[in-house]
């Protein structure tokens, strides 16, 4: 059986299929699956987003599809980036730059206002029309510098006061089972046992 993950980003790929290496199907990427389809993510909250892409790539495939919107929320912003995470400050602008900025942006704010949180939607749509969806969340700070080459994204900034580590230096396994992504993707993994078996 194969589950396609509508995403083309590496880093999430490599992600998802650490966390459902232990399912009895194969996990495709949108490369993997030959599908060169760039969804418009023009919904309002991360579920939307996730449960469009789902959709749309499941209609193309036949397969079952599973996709992600994820992104931080920087309360001192009002929640920016949100659902724009992947857009701030333009799609192709290097996240160094993105994360230099928002460092930027917070100079001076002390740590009890740097609260923020990495939030993950998870949608999976099958054949059928059944369309799942799953969310994961972690608390933490932004960090003063970027540090870390684990992870990608925001990760260097995401700073976790109880592990004393931005996310982008936690190993990848330790990171897989408290990021959003890897809770939201085993809640994910439960559904999808009952389901298929």
């Amino acid at each position: 059986m194969k589950i396609i993950f509508a995403t083309k980003n590496a880093g999430k790929v490599r992600e998802i299929k650490q966390i459902l290496a232990d399912m009895p199907f194969e996990v495709l990427s949108l490369k993997d699956a030959g599908i060169d389809i760039d969804v418009d993510e023009d919904g309002t909250t991360f579920e939307e987003n996730a449960v469009k892409k789902a959709t749309e790539i499941m209609k193309v495939s036949g397969e079952i599809c599973l996709a992600d919107d994820s992104g931080l929320e920087i309360d001192y912003l009002d929640k920016a980036p949100g659902v724009y995470s992947a857009r701030y400050m333009g799609e192709d602008t290097p996240y160094e730059i993105k994360n230099a900025k928002i460092i930027e942006l917070l100079d001076g704010v002390p740590d009890e206002k740097r609260t923020a949180r990495f939030i993950s939607s998870i949608a999976a749509a099958f054949p059928d029309g059944r369309v799942i969806t799953t969310e994961g969340t972690i608390e933490g700070i932004i960090g003063y510098e970027a540090k870390g080459e684990n992870g990608f994204g925001y990760d260097p900034i995401f700073f976790l006061p109880e592990y004393g580590k931005t996310t982008g230096e936690l190993p990848i396994e330790e990171k897989n089972k408290i990021s959003h992504r890897g809770k939201a993707l085993m809640l994910m993994k439960e559904k999808l046992k009952e389901i298929v078996g």
